[in-house]
């Protein structure tokens, strides 16, 4: 039934793409995607620090409720980050630290939750990825109705159940199954230029020429 159903995992991002993804800066990624992909700017690493990749599984919940959420970390292997989208609402958390210590057992490779959670001292003090909306002590339902596997929204950012995700304190990145290699090949060119960049800032011999030839094309008056 649509709107209440577990779908099995079909497809699921290789694991070499995860391996070098790890190396990747999030904004880094964000730049070669033309800056027109994001979690949005409300969803937060709540964790201690460090980045999260992995393929995705997808629950789409009721606002307030995780029984879903539940079935899907019984379903995800080893490595895989549980995305859920909750509506974003506030009201309710959907996980705290019970649910991130039984994640973290069955080697889990993080949780994002477009809403709320509880307990965030303790998984703050933890280096096991959660990112997430909010906070709030008030805790879930377990009523359903609710789907596993299915295509979900994080404001406005489609993440297809497989696709490789990651994170990171800048925030949170699908990158779309079929596009991993490229997304890569041209993340990792951005990155190697932006170490030789800060090389060069540091070693005092930063090129800064681009900034006066941009604003005269621009048209830009330039007094003094």
């Amino acid at each position: 039934m649509i709107g209440f159903r577990v779908l099995p995992l079909r497809r699921r991002v290789d694991a070499q793409w995860v391996e070098k993804f790890r190396s990747l800066p999030v904004a880094n990624v964000s730049d070669v995607m033309s800056r027109m992909s994001a979690g949005g700017a409300s969803l937060h690493a709540m964790h201690a620090g460090g980045r999260m990749v992995g393929p995705a599984v997808t629950v789409k919940t009721r606002p307030g409720d995780n029984l879903m959420v539940h079935k899907a970390l019984d379903i995800a292997e080893a490595g895989d980050i549980v995305v859920v989208d909750a509506g974003g609402n506030l009201t309710n958390a959907i996980i705290g630290e019970l649910m991130v210590a039984h994640a973290i057992q069955r080697g889990l490779g993080g949780i994002v939750i477009f809403g709320a959670i509880r307990d965030s001292e303790e998984i703050a003090d933890g280096d096991f990825p959660v990112f997430a909306a909010g906070v709030t002590h008030r805790g879930p339902y377990k009523d359903g109705p609710g789907e596993v596997n299915v295509p979900i929204a994080i404001d406005g950012m489609v993440i297809e159940p497989g696709d490789l995700v990651c994170g990171d304190a800048d925030g949170f990145l699908a990158v779309p199954f079929d596009q991993v290699a490229a997304i890569y090949a041209a993340a990792s060119k951005k990155h190697e230029a932006e170490t030789r960049q800060m090389e060069n800032i540091r070693a005092g011999r930063n090129d800064r020429a681009w900034v006066d030839a941009a604003l005269q094309k621009l048209g830009c008056a330039i007094e003094g």
